[in-house]
């Protein structure tokens, strides 16, 4: 096969509709100058493959600085004769947005990186460092949670081995659980402490404006273990009272939602008893961020309060947010309508609030009483149907006494009646009579007392009672700070989402495991929430699975050519975007991602 100087002209007219692109002019450009190399073969067993190859002199050297794959000469004569004219064999698809925009944060973090500096050097034996195992564990926490087991099969679907060098036998999930087994409590908290810091120094957050809440999880450890004290029953917060809870407590930033403390404890453990824990974890680890004296103001839910706590916060000097049940304070829930005012309507509506004192908890305090025509309907709409449902037993209960069938005494029926009226607010607006003393001879009816409904309607809907130190904030920065509670609370939702940054599965029996589990899962959230915040600050407000979502359809499309021998040649691009995914492709630089041609 010749490739002489003296048909170069025709060469390129026959190579002009078999190669595109970049390849095309290279292939013109190359060999419409003889001076340079042109088409150079590389002998490989018994086979030689040509190349078209550029070159430049480099610190005074000659160096090929590019080159373009042609086949053999058997191929190169086919795709001149005609023979093939570029079509492939067959395409494969691969995910690639949200892969590459999720490992484009955990980069930023060095999360590999920072792992392995408190673990110390890869050992002999092992495939890739522990580190690296965490990070693909975080990176796939995020866009598609599977076992450890089911790993290598979807890393073969996406763009991960592009990204991340990792040999296949690497990825087999016993190798994850001997990553796993390295890592012991104390390295848990100093990676998680690193980390916060290099988020919060690379991403400027503000750690002076926190939020904390705990939840439970549900696990599926087996109830005869013992081998994992951390899974506990309790009360169920997914209403699983069947299986063993696994505790979370989270301290997160107001700004983002973004998790500084992550807390793992037994889940039949009230929250409570655990603030104590997080807060010292907090002050003790990030002080020099709080200052001296801390400048933090931490926000918390009623679940939190207990005398001892927030003695030990004035204590600590950690300013606060909280509320108190509306219950406790029935001479603030008197107040008159007329003494509360509008506190912003651009931001909270038809919200209105009062300020008082009150001596709470240990103290003299500062509280606001707060209503919501927003919150009034809502647990109206929630009361209406709670009452519902009593009064529909209740009216199956009459019905069955009626009949003179039941063989219960009077004592067991009463119990029944004060079992239906028992949920919040309802015995307060039910009036019952049950007559008879003998079962045949027992009857119930019942009423609604609408003054008794007004009564609650005016003294409870709509209302909460706010209480804080700062006792120089308007109301608006109050009501503000306590309405935070949302960014935790959407972290929660978040990891009980069971597609995309989920706490499930969770395949572990063991505390050590469990708890390297909660710190992936929680940087999972640490990287999602900095990609939706991200996001929003480049003007795409979206939840983390809109966000996820819209990344997830910029695919990344393989054309393999199979030639007679050997693997076949592979081509990548990125498939068509909407202008909103086009957006999403600069916000994250996915181009830096993206595959070469």
């Amino acid at each position: 096969m010749g490739f002489g100087s003296d048909g170069r002209y025709g060469l390129v007219r026959g190579l002009s509709w078999v190669f595109t692109g970049r390849a095309r002019d290279r292939v013109a450009r190359i060999l419409y100058y003889p001076y340079m190399p042109s088409i150079v073969g590389k002998r490989r067993g018994t086979q030689t493959y040509y190349y078209l190859v550029e070159s430049a002199r480099v610190d005074g050297k000659p160096r090929i600085v590019a080159q373009e794959y042609l086949g053999t000469a058997e191929e190169v004569t086919a795709r001149l004769a005609g023979a093939d004219a570029g079509v492939p064999d067959r395409t494969q698809h691969k995910r690639f947005g949200d892969v590459a925009a999720a490992w484009s944060v955990i980069q930023e973090l060095d999360v590999a990186a920072v792992v392995d500096q408190v673990t110390g050097p890869r050992r002999s034996e092992a495939a890739a460092s522990v580190g690296t195992y965490i990070a693909l564990s975080v990176l796939n926490r995020v866009v598609d949670p599977c076992s450890k087991a089911a790993f290598a099969d979807w890393w073969a679907t996406t763009c991960g081995p592009r990204l991340v060098k990792v040999p296949a036998a690497a990825l087999d999930h016993r190798r994850f659980w001997g990553a796993m087994d390295t890592l012991s409590e104390a390295d848990l908290a100093e990676i998680e402490s690193r980390l916060v810091r290099t988020t919060v120094s690379r991403f400027a957050l503000d750690p002076a404006a926190l939020v904390l809440d705990m939840t439970t999880f549900a696990t599926f450890v087996d109830s005869t273990s013992t081998q994992a004290p951390l899974a506990q029953r309790g009360r169920a917060k997914q209403k699983r009272n069947d299986l063993r809870l696994v505790g979370l407590g989270l301290v997160v930033t107001r700004d983002g939602g973004i998790p500084l403390v992550s807390h793992a404890y037994p889940g039949n453990r009230p929250d409570v008893t655990q603030f104590a824990t997080m807060r010292d974890t907090l002050t003790a680890r990030y002080g020099d961020l709080l200052g001296d004296p801390p400048q933090a103001t931490v926000v918390f839910d009623a679940g939190q309060n207990s005398t001892a706590n927030f003695a030990h916060l004035d204590r600590l000097g950690l300013h606060f947010v909280g509320s108190l049940p509306p219950s406790d304070h029935p001479a603030l829930l008197e107040r008159p309508a007329a003494d509360r005012h509008v506190v912003d309507t651009a931001t909270f509506g038809g919200l209105t609030a009062v300020e008082a004192r009150a001596h709470t908890l240990g103290a003299d305090r500062r509280v606001v009483l707060t209503h919501s025509p927003t919150l009034a309907g809502r647990q109206r709409t929630g009361f209406a149907q709670t009452l519902a449902t009593a009064t529909g037993q209740l009216d199956e209960l009459a019905a069955t006494l009626e009949r003179g069938k039941t063989r219960r005494g009077r004592q067991a029926v009463q119990a029944e009646i004060d079992r239906i009226v028992k949920p919040r607010w309802v015995n307060r607006v039910l009036v019952t009579d049950l007559t008879g003393t003998d079962p045949p001879d027992l009857r119930l009816s019942w009423r609604v007392d609408p003054t008794a409904h007004a009564d609650l309607e005016t003294e409870i809907f709509g209302k909460r009672v706010l209480v804080t130190d700062h006792e120089d904030w308007p109301v608006t920065d109050v009501v503000a700070a306590y309405r935070s509670q949302a960014e935790v609370e959407s972290g929660f939702r978040q990891m009980k989402d069971l597609h995309v940054v989920s706490f499930s599965p969770m395949h572990h029996w063991t505390d050590q495991k469990i708890r390297v589990h909660v710190l992936t899962c929680v940087l999972a959230l640490v990287v999602a929430h900095l990609m939706r915040r991200t996001a929003a600050r480049a003007g795409q407000r979206l939840s983390v699975r809109e966000l996820l979502a819209q990344l997830e359809g910029i695919q990344e499309t393989v054309l393999l050519h199979q030639a007679d021998r050997g693997r076949p040649r592979a081509r990548r691009m990125i498939t068509d975007m909407t202008p909103h995914q086009q957006h999403l492709y600069k916000i994250f630089d996915l181009g830096r991602y993206a595959p070469k041609r």
